[in-house]
């Protein structure tokens, strides 16, 4: 006879914890259909954040924008798509981070005439609650087919740049900007980089249209706080239009203008600007303003009750110049910074410097490195600074001023600076809890 013995087999790892359970097939099913079915606002807040977590970062905008608010999703945006990410500069949200650098890399390598304007317009209704600062240094000229036939001889001459305006007008910044409710700063540098071999002067023209299309959209853009537009070859012309936009703008408070071909006339509409505006940081760093248009600066700087800082680094200002901005301080109350920088200043602007430091009590900051202000002119500064208990900052670098009277200044200077530190100490000590 036979025996038949029969096994039965069981799995010793086998457990019921190992079963998933229901909801998390669920949210597993949500999160894999969230394209087509985007339920989020539907759940707890603790199966939100477990679909969230299942997400791809590829899926398109125009699902995720305006449903997804969880930091975490698009920080896992940012840190897949860029290998530096410093959420500090966007307020600590990894939203506004994602959407601000999204919307300048499509405008940095937007071409006039070849890109679908749709593309940034369909952005503005996912991104315009996240967006507060744009930075886009680099603007592309439209491509022409007789680019490189017209280019073989002139290339790089300024004559071209001029023939081959025409052909360069970038993408007007009018419909997006104007539609972003919470746009406080933008910095725009109409450029192009890594050119290489491909160099061409158009490539870098900042046309009058660009000009005329970009004021109007500042004047639009009401709640504008910090504009920048720099190394962008911005000359007299094109700065007057510009200045009479901004001219009562409601918000505007930091203007950039650095790097750029700015002359007397410019300079002269800037000095309006700054008497007719709530301007607070004026920056002119690196431009080609005279004594003329240090003059009308000066005039504007009498009149101005707002402006806090102006810097002048890097022009041609010289004494007449320099003279007429030390009178404007013996009046003026608001200005606390002031650079002067290599702009061939000597004895005679110290000189009313002198007096600007024995009787303005709100200076803080003075820069007057890469001067020639000389012995004589260190010994009057040094006089003024007698009874000075405000100026905190004042560099003498490279201005020709003898040793020992540099170190008694900066011996005044430095007990202004502990002074300020003792009292804003005794201040935060003293305010109630």
């Amino acid at each position: 006879s036979f025996y038949v013995r029969r096994c039965i087999t069981e799995d010793p790892s086998w457990s019921l914890v190992t079963v998933p359970h229901l909801t998390e097939l669920c949210l597993q099913h949500i999160a894999h259909n969230f394209e087509k079915n985007p339920i989020l606002n539907y759940l707890l807040p603790e199966h939100q954040k477990k679909v969230v977590d299942r997400l791809s970062t590829s899926l398109p905008l125009t699902v995720t924008a305006n449903i997804v608010s969880h930091e975490d999703y698009w920080k896992r945006c940012c840190m897949e798509r860029w290998q530096v990410c410093d959420v500090s500069n966007y307020g600590d949200s990894w939203k506004r981070m994602f959407f601000e650098r999204h919307l300048e890399n499509i405008l940095k390598f937007f071409i006039p005439n070849t890109t679908d304007p749709n593309k940034v317009l369909e952005l503005i209704p996912l991104c315009k609650g996240y967006v507060r600062k744009l930075e886009i240094d680099q603007f592309l000229p439209p491509l022409r087919e007789d680019q490189k036939e017209e280019s073989n001889d002139l290339s790089d001459t300024e004559d071209n740049a001029e023939l081959a305006e025409v052909y360069t007008h970038h993408y007007d910044l009018k419909d997006l900007i104007t539609d972003l409710p919470h746009l406080e700063a933008l910095h725009l540098t109409y450029s192009v980089k890594n050119c290489g071999m491909n160099f061409e002067w158009s490539l870098f023209n900042f046309t009058e249209l660009d000009c005329i299309n970009l004021a109007a959209a500042l004047k639009m853009c009401r709640h504008l706080k910090v504009f920048k537009l720099t190394q962008s070859k911005l000359d007299d012309d094109k700065i007057k239009i510009l200045a009479r936009n901004l001219q009562h703008h409601p918000c505007l408070l930091e203007l950039d203008l650095s790097h750029n071909l700015i002359k007397d006339h410019g300079a002269q509409a800037l000095g309006k600007l700054i008497s007719h505006s709530r301007l607070e940081t004026l920056n002119l760093c690196n431009n080609q303003i005279c004594h003329l248009g240090a003059q009308a600066l000066a005039q504007g700087l009498a009149e101005s009750s707002t402006l806090t800082s102006l810097n002048l680094r890097l022009n041609f200002v010289e004494d007449k110049g320099g003279e007429a901005i030390g009178h404007a301080l013996l009046t003026n109350t608001s200005l606390k910074s002031l650079h002067l920088g290599s702009n061939n200043l000597s004895q005679p602007t110290a000189a009313v410097f002198s007096q600007v430091l024995a009787q303005n009590t709100t200076l803080t900051s003075i820069n007057f490195s890469c001067n020639h202000l000389g012995l004589d002119g260190g010994k009057q500064l040094l006089e003024g600074l007698a009874n000075n208990k405000t100026l905190t900052e004042f560099d003498l670098r490279y201005a020709e001023v003898e040793q020992e009277t540099d170190f008694l200044i900066n011996r005044i200077v430095w007990a202004n600076r502990e002074a300020v530190r003792l009292r804003s100490l005794q201040h935060s000590t003293t305010e109630p809890l």
